[in-house]
């Protein structure tokens, strides 16, 4: 919202003091400034000049020497080439060194051999148009026809470029605060001066309104309350200079009277108002309605639209005239023939109105206020007021009576005004009898120990509300500073330990953690080769999507995975190694919210990284965190895996996740050239499967016994199973099995492989017997046997 410094001295004197004390003191008490501008700061020593004589330059057909007088008892020499320049015209002269908008400097120089000492500005030049000063041409020199022009003046004020913009940032609770007269009311309890605000008056009407016009609320959930009222006679023409200098340091650009009242008030009261060309009302009567399926209507900016039953429209008995609260129909505006109008000053559903805009793609400065959702309260005075500038400006004749359908329900809300504990709540100690006076120039009624607010503020509800207003204008810098009360326990869950300690161990393995959105594209599926009967395709669709790549919620995070590995990839990164901790999300039957799965995935790439690197990291996260007796099992049936390198991790018959290498189809999809590893692990079966509590042994008292054990297999026999067996079969007494050998080659047959491990052997309570450690291995070799594994001769 801009606000005019001149429009809010109407309303309030708010004393001498400088934009930076307004807007601090403004913030301060909660109607917080963006920032404020000086109309015409860019402008420096551009004065009024009155042209004393012109003359044709002497080598030049179209160039004019002119002769300013600038007020220093001495004429100025200007050369220009403008046509519409003649002795006596007062206008703006750029003087040597001045500035101009758009850091344009001007300094003294020759034209065609004649000494030109500035520059004579047209309206562009000062960043102005046609629409500010009517009588002007847009390609000659501004002629100023402006009373009480002095030679020598300057420039800003002569022509009313000289008020101060501030830019408040206006919070949608508060539509009250979209206009003049809402910032007034902050404006004056800030600055504790008297708020005048009068009610508009009419002084002359001719008619009634009822004899030529009906109005139809047929939706009245849509629009609680319609009012109308009509001038005839009416007079098109330029707004006069202090209305036109308001509406353009608001952001309005002005057009013609009767458009510029409506768009003045709508700044003014906050209510945005419609004035409809009478002739153009089929029946002279207005139907306020739900569109018809398929109706179209062609809006004031030229485009047809086509309509929803959903959508509010005002009507005659034939046609549409306007999307409500948006904007209006062609012919429903005001032409220059236009000879009796119908003021419209109502109040809709913001929520529809917001819909209705956001279909038609068509957000207006109306629908931006109607969607805040408007007090019914301001139709009358925002109508009457339209009328009353309709008479200052003798723009027509005012036509009796008003229509005023009103569907509105107005209860009075009643808020306990709790002083003690409000002063607990905020931590001050305001009396009873200050708290009272910020309320009544609030425009609250005070009824007992009842805070009645008035039908603007729908904001204040609660008694939190009411405590929040007592501390703004008691002033948010008097509350005292005062130690946090009670004793706080917060601590971190047991889940967010586990999580903690998953992003320490990855970031110690070298991994970089990097953060995915949570919606994807649906294509994401056919990138890493998911069938189309898979469950993972069971996802939740969003109902409002940013566009396709955002409209579904993951099931899985792999994608997102190599998506971060290809776009590494592509730009020529060697190599990569990350982690993602985030959810995935699985739609529940019969319930409206999915149930989210945190997940951790591991993904990388190089000539340093492979699958059992990779193995290794898992390995590690799994032990720290103490998850023990996990089994890697190959899994071929995967189709974003290499079939032939592809793991499935289990501990018991839970699954932990999966672990391999990326398809080559998938990691072609991907434009990845190199080989690419992913693993995906289950949080939430991980935390369940944790060791509660770590055990500790005390070092070793006795000697241990080793024994190597070279073993010839079928080359298909995964060494887990091998290894697996030999735990087994030996026992308690196994304290460590290490593989340090797998050969292939000429010295065994094809199709075998020979595998070493190194055991060793301990008792906790003796020193081992060769017997004994002799037994454990034969054990172990007679288990190995069963499952086609020898000692290898």
């Amino acid at each position: 919202m801009n606000l005019s410094m001149k429009w809010l001295s109407d309303y309030v004197d708010v004393g001498h003091v400088t934009p930076r004390e307004f807007a601090e003191a403004m913030t301060m008490s909660g109607s917080k400034v963006e920032g404020w501008e000086q109309e015409g700061s860019e402008i420096r020593n551009v004065v009024v000049g009155k042209v004393a004589e012109i003359v044709r330059h002497p080598d030049s057909d179209h160039m004019f020497i002119c002769q300013i007088d600038v007020g220093t008892g001495e004429n100025v020499q200007i050369v220009t080439g403008a046509q519409n320049v003649h002795a006596g015209d007062f206008v703006p002269a750029a003087l040597h060194d001045s500035d101009l908008p758009g850091g344009k400097h001007i300094k003294k120089g020759k034209l065609r051999g004649v000494e030109s000492n500035g520059m004579l500005c047209s309206l562009s030049e000062l960043g102005l148009t046609v629409h500010d000063f009517p009588y002007a041409i847009e390609d000659g020199i501004f002629i100023i026809q402006e009373p009480d022009l002095k030679p020598g003046q300057d420039i800003q004020s002569a022509i009313g470029l000289d008020d101060i913009c501030v830019e408040f940032e206006i919070t949608s609770n508060r539509p009250d605060c979209l206009s003049v007269t809402g910032l007034a009311r902050e404006a004056a309890i800030t600055f504790d001066r008297p708020l005048n605000i009068k009610a508009p008056v009419i002084r002359k009407t001719e008619g009634d309104i009822h004899s030529l016009l009906g109005v139809d609320v047929t939706a009245p959930d849509l629009c609680p309350r319609y009012v109308a009222r009509m001038v005839k006679n009416i007079k098109i023409g330029p707004s006069p200079r202090w209305m036109r200098e308001r509406l353009r340091a608001s952001g309005v650009r002005p057009i013609n009277n009767i458009v510029d009242i409506t768009n003045y008030v709508m700044l003014e009261y906050g209510q945005p108002m419609h004035a409809f060309d009478y002739k153009f009302v089929d029946g002279g009567k207005i139907i306020v309605r739900r569109a018809h399926e398929g109706e179209t209507l062609e809006t004031l900016d030229g485009v047809q639209r086509t309509l929803t039953p959903d959508m509010l429209v005002i009507a005659d008995v034939k046609k549409p005239s306007a999307v409500a609260g948006v904007m209006g129909g062609e012919y429903s505006g005001i032409a220059d023939d236009t000879n009796t109008i119908v003021f419209e000053s109502a109040c809709f559903n913001g929520s529809s109105v917001r819909t209705t805009a956001k279909k038609l793609g068509m957000r207006t400065e109306a629908s931006g206020r109607f969607e805040k959702q408007l007090d019914p309260e301001t139709c009358i005075p925002a109508v009457e007021r339209a009328c009353e500038l309709v008479e200052l400006l003798e723009a027509g004749e005012v036509v009796g009576g008003m229509i005023d359908v009103d569907h509105s329900s107005r209860q009075e809300r009643r808020i306990p005004l709790e002083p003690d504990w409000i002063n607990r709540f905020i931590g001050i100690d305001v009396p009873v009898e200050e708290m009272h006076r910020i309320l009544t120039r609030l425009e609250c009624k005070i009824d007992g120990d009842d805070v009645i607010p008035p039908s603007f503020r729908s904001d204040l509800e609660h008694k939190a509300d009411i405590s929040e207003e007592i501390a703004r204008f008691y002033g948010y810098d008097k509350i005292p500073v005062t130690a946090i009360r009670g004793v706080a326990n917060g601590k971190y869950t047991p889940e967010q330990k586990f999580e903690r300690s998953i992003n320490r161990i990855l970031q110690a393995q070298g991994l970089y953690e990097v953060s995915t959105y949570s919606f994807i594209s649906p294509k994401y599926y056919d990138k890493i080769n998911l069938p189309a009967d898979s469950s993972y395709r069971n996802c939740v669709v969003i109902s409002n999507p940013l566009g396709e790549d955002t409209s579904v919620m993951r099931t899985t995070i792999v994608p997102s995975m190599l998506e971060v590995l290809s776009r590494n990839y592509n730009n020529r990164n060697k190599a990569a190694a990350l982690y993602e901790i985030g959810n995935v999300y699985i739609p529940k039957s019969g319930e409206p919210l999915p149930e989210e799965n945190p997940m951790v995935v591991m993904g990388m790439y190089g000539e340093e990284h492979d699958f059992f690197s990779l193995k290794g990291i898992v390995e590690m996260l799994l032990e720290v965190l103490g998850i023990e007796g996990c089994e890697f099992t190959a899994k071929k049936d995967h189709p974003t895996f290499h079939p032939g390198r592809c793991a499935a991790i289990r501990i018991g018959g839970t699954s932990l996740g999966e672990i391999g290498e990326i398809h080559p189809t998938v990691l072609e999809n991907y434009a990845v050239g190199t080989r690419a590893y992913v693993a995906c692990l289950d949080m939430k079966a991980m935390f369940q499967t944790i060791t509660p509590e770590k055990g500790y042994r005390p070092l070793p008292k006795f000697p241990a016994s080793t024994r190597d054990l070279a073993l010839l297999c079928d080359d298909a026999l995964p060494v887990a199973e091998l290894q697996k067996t030999i735990k087994t079969a030996v026992g308690a007494i196994l304290e460590e099995i290490r593989l340090f050998d797998v050969y292939r080659g000429a010295q065994v047959e094809t199709g075998k492989k020979s595998v070493a491990y190194n055991l060793v052997l301990r008792a906790a309570d003796r020193t081992l017997t060769d017997e004994e450690a002799d037994a454990a291995v034969k054990r172990a070799l007679k288990a190995l046997k069963s499952i086609g594994a020898e000692i290898r001769s």
